[in-house]
């Protein structure tokens, strides 16, 4: 790493494969604070669903971007990377290592090499899309969009209406894919010295423990918190209202799908997301990839990662 720019270290991988579990560990074993690198954990009340760390997980390890929204405000990723500088920026000042812990590739594609602002929104193609939406549904224009760049549509999930939508208007704008627009600015980023730590599961292993984390929040109160958050009278944001976990309850709420099908779909958009994150985190050629197991013990896994990343807090 380069001395003259803040370094910090990107913890990766898909949903619930226990990155957050090593990225606390690997915090207390050097001392480090947390840059949460998770969309969904910056609201306020999403706490089941989105495996939010705990009040004394977060006192035992600092942790930034938690609970820092309510769920009927936006929050722009261009807000996250402005708020992730300052952040960042504190932390350097205390000399504190900074790890960056979480799944949400355009948060992590941002910090890491640049946001691409793409051009302006045009209002008029933005009705037009979200219009067929709401007459043909998601999966249209999500297919459409697989057309133009499925390398888009591959990490933007089908209820991610906003992204959709905003890639098609980029196209119709520009005559190209949004994917190719974005590669003008990788690497661009040259503010920080990033290195990317990725921890994988086997695959089966992995849709196991989506499927028994599902269940478990279901058994710690998901419902009863997505009833909190729509008892407030207020529209959830359109970020928030799309979280995998609250989407599917929400349509059981309005009566549109039984508890076992909304419970079901769950384990299923969980497996996707994490499909999507796979193929973009393979896009990180420089990532040191760790592979999880259920012998192999969070001590053990940072133990690897200090050794073999020659890291000075190695023991």
């Amino acid at each position: 790493m380069n001395s003259d720019k803040p370094a910090i270290t990107f913890i990766i991988g898909c949903t619930g494969c226990g990155k957050a579990a090593v990225g606390r560990a690997l915090a207390k074993r050097i001392g480090a604070e947390i840059i949460s690198t998770d969309s969904m954990k910056i609201y306020r009340g999403m706490d089941i669903g989105t495996a939010k760390p705990t009040l004394e997980m977060r006192q035992a390890v600092p942790h930034h971007f938690i609970d820092i929204v309510d769920p009927q405000d936006e929050y722009s990723v261009a807000q996250f990377v402005s708020d992730a500088d300052r952040a960042i920026a504190d932390i350097e000042s205390r000399k504190r290592p900074i790890l960056c812990v979480g799944g949400t590739a355009l948060y992590i594609k941002a910090l890491s090499e640049g946001l691409f602002e793409g051009p302006s929104a045009d209002p008029e193609i933005r009705q037009r899309l979200n219009e067929e939406a709401t007459t043909s549904g998601n999966q249209v224009l999500h297919d459409r969009l697989q057309g133009i760049d499925p390398e888009a549509a591959d990490r933007i999930h089908v209820n991610d209406l906003r992204r959709i939508v905003r890639a098609l208007e980029v196209h119709e704008i520009t005559g190209k894919p949004i994917t190719s627009l974005q590669t003008q600015w990788d690497r661009q980023r040259t503010v920080y010295d990033c290195t990317f730590i990725g921890l994988a599961r086997e695959r089966e292993a992995q849709s196991r423990r989506i499927n028994a984390r599902v269940h478990k929040m279901m058994d710690l109160g998901l419902l009863e918190e997505v009833r909190q958050l729509l008892a407030t009278g207020q529209p959830l944001s359109s970020t928030a209202k799309k979280a995998v976990g609250y989407a599917e309850l929400i349509e059981y709420l309005e009566e549109k799908v039984s508890l076992d099908d909304a419970v079901e779909k769950i384990k299923i958009n969980s497996r996707q997301l994490a499909k999507g994150q796979r193929t973009w985190f393979k896009r990180i050629r420089d990532a040191r990839w760790f592979e999880l197991n259920d012998s192999f013990g969070v001590d053990e896994i940072v133990d690897a990662i200090c050794r073999e990343q020659g890291m000075p807090w190695s023991k």
